[in-house]
């Protein structure tokens, strides 16, 4: 295997050989070009942050700043948001689901180096993949660590860094985040902890 096919199979490999360095130049200049880009000109950001981005759904909409390593290992679903200055390490494949949004300042991690300095300096990494489910909101500020797997209907709190797998349908917090409950039936009336709906619409 080259070092690109070793890096998207999760094994260790050098970042700068096999042309990586040059597909990280080129997705950065697209990279650079989209976050430059006026908010009003909404055509040319759609049509560019589909050129990042690997794979979409219909609907998707990042803001600005947005920062990736080669958006070509990134796949995200239908109806995908994402707030201001999300940063998506792509080194290993990152594939989000429908429905998801994500808070100011949410990391996706894949990347990582040995832990014993011999090995670090060796220039050897790896990219491990991180899988996130259909309707989940990432609070603002959450990280989330290599090869972590998020459960469908998850609501990850703010400030969190995730460095296990969340299963679905709870709301976890913390660093290291942690599951605090089981999101319910009950929870529907609700917008904001006990503050319920005044509507119907919803």
């Amino acid at each position: 295997m080259n070092q690109k096919e070793r890096m998207l199979a999760g094994l260790p490999y050098k970042a700068w050989l096999d042309g990586l360095t040059e597909e990280r130049t080129a997705a950065r200049l697209m990279v650079h070009q989209f976050n430059l880009l006026r908010p009003d000109e909404e055509e040319e950001r759609a049509a560019l942050i589909r050129k990042i981005i690997g794979k979409t759904g219909e609907v998707i909409h990042i803001e600005a700043p947005f920062h990736c390593d080669y958006g070509t290992n990134i796949s995200v679903g239908n109806n995908f948001y994402a707030n201001f200055n999300c940063t998506i390490l792509d080194v290993g494949r990152v594939v989000i689901g429908d429905n998801v949004m994500f808070a100011p300042n949410v990391s996706l991690y894949t990347a990582g180096h040995p832990v014993h300095p011999d090995s670090r300096n060796s220039g050897y990494e790896y990219g491990i993949a991180i899988m996130i489910g259909n309707n989940v909101w990432i609070g603002g500020n959450v990280i989330v660590n290599p090869g972590v797997t998020i459960g469908n209907n998850v609501v990850i709190g703010a400030g969190s860094v995730v460095t296990k797998d969340i299963p679905d349908n709870v709301i976890a917090v913390g660093s290291p985040c942690r599951i605090i409950r089981e999101i319910t039936e009950e929870d529907r009336k609700f917008y904001y902890k006990d503050r319920e709906f005044d509507v119907t619409d919803y």
